[in-house]
C-alpha cells in the first residue's frame, strides 16, 4: 500500500513468498480530494525544519492521524470489492522529509494504529533501518523490479518509475542491480500546474505540449551537483525547489520541466555497465504524453508497464506488499548498489493488531 505521491492511495493485492513467486491480483487507486492534498502539502512545509524522526508538531500529528484513517478506509473499501484473507499489509505512508545525508527520513503513517483499526498485521517504516545504517533509504522498489523482470527476456533491462521523483533500476544478466533516483519526476510539474492552472497536474501534457524548452534554465538545472554524484543516490521531493523558472510562461515552464525529467533519465545511462535493451516505465509520469513522447528511442525502447502485462499504477503498492513479506522473513530490502548501504539490509517494523 503506497501513498508516496500527492495523487492518492494505491492499494494492490499480491500473493508472494517474498522471493521468486509473485502472483499479482487486483489493485485500486483512491484519489485524494483537494482538501486532503492541502493537508499533505501543509505537512510537507511543516516537515522541512524537522531534525528528529519522532518529531510530530501539532499540524504533523493531525496530518499523520488523518492519513492513517484514510488508509484504513481505503483498505476497507478495497476488501469489500475484493474479498481476501490478508496475511500482512505493507504500509509506506507519506514521505514528508528525506535527508539521508543527516540520517533522516520520515514517512507519516501510524502503523500501530492502522493494524488496530484493521485488525491485521502491518509492516511499516521500512526505510528507517537503511538510513540509520548510512544508506540512502531510496529507491526501495528495485528488489521487486528484479522479481518482475524474471518474466521478461531482455537483459540488461531497466525499470523507470516516474513519480514525484523519478528513479531507475538497472538489472543485469545475473540479476545484479544498480538503482538510484535520476532527478525530478512529476513533483515540479505538478506544483507548476497548481500554481498556474489551479490543477494538481498537467493533465494529458496539455500545458507542456504548447510550450518551448528554455535551454538556459535546462542547462542550469542539469549542471546541479547531484547529476555528477555517482549512484546510489536519492532525492527529497523538494530537492529542486530552488530552480528558478522566473519569467517563463506557464507553457514554457512546463515544457522545460518535462525536458528536465527526460534528460535526467537519459543521463542515468552514464552510470550503467551497459545500456538497457528495454525500459519499462511505471508511475504517474507515464500518463503524461509530453513526458513519454520526449524519451529517446520511442515506444519500442521505452515501453509502459502495461505493454509488458504489468500495471504501472500498482507496481509500487505491490512492491510494499512484497517488501512486507521479505521483512517478516528477515530478507534484505536494500542493497549496496541500490541505496549505498554497506551490506544487504532488512528492515521494517511489524505492528500486530
Amino acid at each position: 500500500m503506497s501513498g508516496t505521491s500527492l495523487d492518492g492511495i494505491d492499494i494492490a493485492l499480491i500473493r508472494t513468498d517474498g522471493e521468486n513467486i509473485v502472483e499479482r491480483g487486483p489493485s485500486q487507486t483512491y484519489a485524494y480530494s483537494d482538501a486532503q492534498r492541502n493537508i499533505l502539502r501543509a505537512a510537507l512545509v511543516e516537515a522541512k525544519n524537522l531534525t528528529r524522526r519522532d518529531e510530530r508538531p501539532s499540524g504533523l500529528a493531525k496530518a499523520e492521524a488523518a492519513l492513517t484513517d484514510w488508509h484504513a478506509q481505503a483498505v476497507e473499501s478495497f476488501l469489500k470489492a475484493n474479498p481476501a484473507t490478508i496475511d500482512v499489509i505493507g504500509f509506506h505512508g507519506q514521505t514528508v522529509i528525506h535527508r539521508p545525508e543527516i540520517k533522516l527520513t520520515i514517512q507519516l503513517g501510524d502503523g500501530k494504529a492502522l493494524a488496530k483499526k484493521l485488525g491485521m498485521p502491518v509492516v511499516y517504516d521500512m526505510r528507517a533501518a537503511d538510513v540509520a545504517a548510512g544508506g540512502q533509504g531510496a529507491p526501495f522498489v528495485p528488489v521487486y523490479h528484479r522479481a518482475l523482470a524474471a518474466s521478461l527476456p531482455e537483459r540488461p533491462i531497466a525499470f523507470v518509475n516516474i513519480g514525484g521523483v523519478a528513479n531507475i533500476t538497472w538489472i543485469g544478466a545475473n540479476g545484479e542491480m544498480i538503482a538510484f533516483d535520476t532527478g525530478p519526476g512529476n513533483a515540479l510539474l505538478n506544483d507548476w500546474a497548481m500554481k498556474h492552472l489551479g490543477l494538481p497536474q498537467d493533465t494529458g501534457g496539455a500545458l507542456a505540449s504548447k510550450g518551448k524548452v528554455n535551454d538556459e534554465v535546462l542547462d542550469a538545472a542539469l549542471a546541479l551537483p547531484f547529476f555528477d554524484q555517482p549512484p546510489p543516490k536519492s532525492l527529497d521531493r523538494n530537492a529542486f525547489q530552488a530552480l528558478s523558472l522566473a519569467g517563463l510562461s506557464p507553457e514554457d515552464g512546463a515544457a522545460t520541466l518535462v525536458a528536465f525529467t527526460k534528460f535526467a533519465i537519459v543521463l542515468a545511462n552514464d552510470w550503467f555497465p551497459s545500456p538497457p535493451k528495454r525500459y519499462i516505465v511505471c508511475g504517474g509520469g507515464r500518463h503524461n504524453p509530453a513526458i513519454m513522447s520526449s524519451l529517446p528511442g520511442g515506444s519500442e525502447l521505452f515501453q509502459t508497464a502495461e505493454d509488458v502485462g504489468l500495471n504501472g499504477d500498482s507496481v509500487e503498492a505491490e512492491a510494499w506488499a512484497y517488501l512486507a513479506v521479505r521483512s517478516q522473513k528477515k530478507l534484505p530490502l536494500s542493497f549496496p548498489m541500490t541505496t549505498k548501504v554497506s551490506a544487504p539490509m532488512t528492515g521494517g517494523v511489524l505492528a500486530l493488531p
